[in-house]
């Protein structure tokens, strides 16, 4: 186990909050935080889990995973 606060024992969860940065954080503003919390909900379940490629699965996504 790593220091305190060591993105080495939290690789994948560093990779994701990098991503949900770039392609939705740094994009825009919220006026408050239940619209930055539903823009969060909405990325991740609408877009990030069913479409986005994920290595562990050759680079496909979920949706075209399950499809063949």
């Amino acid at each position: 186990m790593g220091r305190v606060a060591s993105s080495v024992d939290n690789t994948m969860m560093e990779s994701f909050w990098s991503t949900m940065q770039r392609e939705l954080l740094d994009t825009r503003s919220w006026d408050t935080r239940d619209q930055l919390a539903s823009a969060i909900f909405e990325w991740i379940e609408a877009w990030y889990n069913p479409h986005r490629r994920h290595s562990g699965i050759g680079y496909s996504s979920p949706v075209e995973y399950e499809h063949g």
